[in-house]
């Protein structure tokens, strides 16, 4: 699998991604609005879509995440500290 397709909320703080990744799981708060509400990147007004790319487009702990043969689909993964913050990700689909 050389492409996938996901969504993710950037925070600056763990303490604040363990929380959102809680609250997604129970379904206190949509994936989608946590990113329109928290996250820090550009894609959280687009509900965290990331949209489909390649691997080795995105960083180097995105794509271990990503394109893990372990990484199921439609699970929230995370927290995950890159250099721009830490990332709650949600891998949509895997070609």
């Amino acid at each position: 699998m050389s492409k996938a397709s996901a969504r993710h909320i950037l925070l600056n703080n763990e303490k604040l991604a363990r929380k959102l990744k809680k609250e997604i799981i129970k379904e206190d708060i949509t994936f989608e609005k946590a990113a329109k509400k928290h996250s820090k990147c550009p894609s959280g007004k687009r509900g965290g879509s990331l949209g489909t790319f390649s691997k080795g487009e995105m960083v180097k702990e995105f794509d271990n995440v990503i394109f893990s043969k372990d990484t199921q689909i439609n699970r929230i993964i995370g927290p995950i500290k890159t250099q721009f913050g830490f990332h709650l990700i949600e891998v949509l689909a895997k070609y």
